[in-house]
């Protein structure tokens, strides 16, 4: 599928008023596009996919059939959090998919960064594909495809949400109702829709996960290290009053070793290294000065808690030359 650029005529979305004007607009060009047939729609619980879900139920209600797919790549209790906002919150029409064993046995061995996006926004499709057999009248897939994905994915990486469809799948179409829009843009229109600000204002997460901060080949007790100290990161910026002052933070965990010692005893262990940025439109990002007291907490907690690790590193690489994420 080729996308267009953005229109030079669309005007940036900033204000509330703004923001109903493009999603009247959306209703109606959703509505032409779908008419009474129904809508799948991979719901990550991401503020791109939250927003899209909310902009769909406003145009076809119960035609929108929400799926979440807990690819073992999530952080620590997300998909918790997704079931209890969407299905018990927003009583969206939601099904649960725990495909773990079947995403992490695709990656085994796989270190190449594209060949990993391609296997699991690959299989993303085929269990959507799947789950459209299973329930009738599904004809259409939606997708958060946001427009800095579309520019990345000229000559920088490959989204999992920008290519369409391959050729072997049956759906008639995909449905994009924010491709045009950054993630600044993004977030006004989820307020516009009524959606709680810990869902709109949540942190940007990659398609494929934490599969692209376990850098390399992805390993079980290696990805086990990275979502407890992501979980962490996460609470201690928490506990500082850093979570609504930086744009995005996170942990990432490679796929080589460095000496340490513990007990007394040499070791030979991980790294994990601490993101964090600030953004307006994620096309251009700036690192934060953090506190040393809170780096030092971290840490601590780190290298304590965490199996395997006996290292923690701070990325202070703005955007560009560097991307936010590492893979």
């Amino acid at each position: 599928m080729e996308y267009n650029k953005r229109p030079e005529s669309m005007e940036r979305i900033t204000t509330p008023a703004l923001a109903e004007a493009f999603i009247e607009e959306q209703v109606k060009e959703v509505r032409a596009q779908v008419g009474d047939k129904k809508v799948l729609l991979a719901l990550s619980g991401g503020v791109d996919s939250s927003v899209v879900a909310a902009l769909l139920i406003k145009a076809i209600g119960k035609q929108l059939v929400c799926v979440h797919v807990n690819h073992g790549l999530m952080r620590k209790g997300e998909s918790e959090q997704v079931i209890e906002i969407f299905k018990n919150g927003l009583d969206a029409n939601l099904i649960y998919i725990d495909a773990t064993d079947r995403f992490l046995n695709k990656l085994v061995g796989v270190a190449d960064p594209e060949t990993k996006r391609k296997i699991i926004g690959g299989e993303f499709v085929r269990v959507f594909e799947e789950e459209a057999r299973k329930l009738e009248g599904l004809s259409f897939l939606a997708q958060g495809t946001i427009y800095p994905d579309i520019i990345e994915s000229k000559g920088v990486k490959a989204h999992h949400n920008v290519g369409g469809l391959p050729d072997d799948i049956h759906f008639e179409g995909l449905v994009e109702p924010v491709k045009f829009l950054y993630k600044d843009e993004v977030r006004v229109v989820g307020k516009a829709l009524g959606l709680p600000a810990n869902m709109v204002d949540r942190q940007p997460f990659p398609g494929p996960g934490l599969g692209v901060r376990c850098t390399g080949a992805i390993t079980r007790d290696r990805l086990h290290a990275l979502r407890e100290s992501d979980a962490i990161l996460r609470e201690e910026f928490d506990k500082a009053g850093l979570t609504d002052k930086i744009w995005q933070f996170f942990t990432v965990v490679p796929d080589f070793r460095s000496t340490g010692v513990r007990d007394g005893k040499r070791v030979f262990d991980w790294p994990v290294i601490i993101r964090a940025v600030n953004t307006v439109d994620a096309m251009s990002a700036t690192v934060p000065e953090l506190d040393w007291a809170v780096l030092k907490k971290i840490t601590d907690r780190i290298l304590s808690e965490v199996q395997g690790v006996c290292r923690v590193l701070y990325d202070l690489s703005p955007k560009a030359p560097a991307t936010i994420e590492w893979e």
